[in-house]
């Protein structure tokens, strides 16, 4: 699932026009980051943004499928490819990424908090020396 020098240069032109984004290379392909949330991916040069109930219809709509990186279609990560077109519309593409952040930003709200870390107990310490 490479992703090219190129494309990736590409989708941080387009979208840095929208609003300050960030990349970083995650299991072969690329993750998307604005406001320090993960709201696209790439992989083998395919944009994919994130969805839930809220814009997931406006893929189907445009008839854009889910991320299957195992192939199976009973287990789709929840992003959803970009029609090509939205990337050449800046203003079309502001709308797009907007919902996709939004997605992102409700989903860390949503994730568990890590159970506290148990307080390690030590025995008294021996001196040195000894």
């Amino acid at each position: 699932m490479a992703v090219s020098v190129s494309f990736r240069t590409y989708l941080l032109e387009q979208m840095g026009q929208i609003r300050s984004v960030t990349s970083r290379p995650m299991f072969g392909g690329l993750c998307f980051f604005a406001e320090g949330r993960a709201f696209a991916l790439v992989a083998g040069d395919v944009l994919y943004f994130k969805v839930d109930a809220s814009n997931r219809g406006d893929f189907e709509a445009a008839d854009m499928g889910p991320f299957l990186p195992f192939g199976d279609p009973d287990k789709p990560m929840q992003y959803y490819e970009l029609p090509a077109e939205v990337l050449e519309e800046p203003d079309e593409l502001a709308v797009w990424m907007a919902k996709a952040i939004a997605v992102a930003a409700r989903a860390k709200v949503k994730a568990k908090p890590k159970a506290p870390s148990k307080a390690k107990t030590s025995a008294k310490p021996k001196a040195k020396g000894k």
